[in-house]
């Protein structure tokens, strides 16, 4: 309970934190030019046992497209934040998930994210939502 409130907490505070930067070079001749937004995105998780777990079950092989993983955090984040607003489920889901849909987190973040509720309701027994992803091999 107080790990996934410390994961949720961190996600949080490092969505807050994360704010996009842009470098400006001026050139002789007065010339702007913006660099690529650098903005790098990390899950960190306080439970020791779901990175153990995370590393075996982080297959390659077994991976996806990046809109499958959206897809499907799109709706457990969803589910997890409903849950959290219910008297008697908020206990364990009690932090709220700032998962953004619209922003572009990349492959590596989504696909933990999706492990992660693939650990909740796999491992920890904990159903999120109901329907989800039956033919994962985990």
């Amino acid at each position: 309970m107080k790990q996934l409130f410390y994961f949720t907490g961190a996600l949080l505070f490092i969505i807050a934190c994360s704010t996009q930067k842009r470098v400006v070079k001026i050139e002789p001749n007065d010339q702007e030019m913006v660099a690529e937004d650098s903005t790098e995105y990390a899950l960190e998780t306080f439970d020791t046992k779901f990175d153990t777990w995370y590393a075996l079950h982080n297959s390659p092989s077994q991976y996806r497209s990046q809109e499958y993983y959206e897809s499907w955090n799109r709706q457990y984040v969803a589910a997890w934040n409903y849950n959290a607003t219910r008297p008697g489920r908020s206990s364990f889901f009690e932090p709220i998930v700032g998962w953004d849909p619209t922003v572009d987190y990349g492959f590596e973040l989504n696909h933990k994210l999706f492990y992660y509720f693939q650990y909740v309701e796999r491992v920890l027994k904990i159903e999120i939502m109901s329907g989800g992803p039956k033919s994962l091999t985990l």
